[in-house]
């Protein structure tokens, strides 16, 4: 008699495969005790708090090339339209977008500085003009 391959028969024989050969009772032991030497890697290890500086920076930076682009491309745009009407149109409102985007990035830029600077006097940083510095809950013992 010649077996039948349902669909269902399918996913069972399939997940037969999927299923782990041997439990192990007792999870494997990981070694939480690693010491890392900087002199040994030839740099230093970012803290959390760097990096989290580095992406905020690197963020606004790269808004900012990016409206700076879209600037070009509206003049670009603008150069190579022909006189169309339509095209002339399309150009200026990549340009004001690119202008918006500039002074969008300028505002959230003050924002920060401002909360950073006069608000919080230095001891909260969302990376801008300090290093990334949220307050701990807890004081290491």
């Amino acid at each position: 008699m010649q077996k039948v391959w349902t669909p269902l028969n399918r996913i069972l024989m399939a997940l037969t495969f999927l299923m782990p050969g041997k439990v192990f009772a007792q999870s494997p032991t990981i070694d939480t005790n690693i010491q890392i030497d900087p002199k040994a890697l030839g740099f230093q290890i970012p803290s959390f708090g760097q990096m989290l500086t580095f992406i905020v920076r690197f963020f606004f930076v790269a808004a900012g090339l990016a409206a700076l682009f879209y600037l070009l491309w509206g003049a670009l745009s603008w150069v190579t339209s022909g006189g169309e009407k339509e095209a002339v149109g399309a150009a200026r409102d990549k340009i004001i977008a690119a202008i918006v985007g500039v002074l969008l990035i300028i505002v959230v830029l003050g924002i920060i500085w401002t909360l950073e600077q006069l608000v919080f006097s230095g001891t909260i940083c969302f990376g801008v003009s300090c290093g990334v510095k949220i307050p701990g809950l807890l004081t290491p013992v």
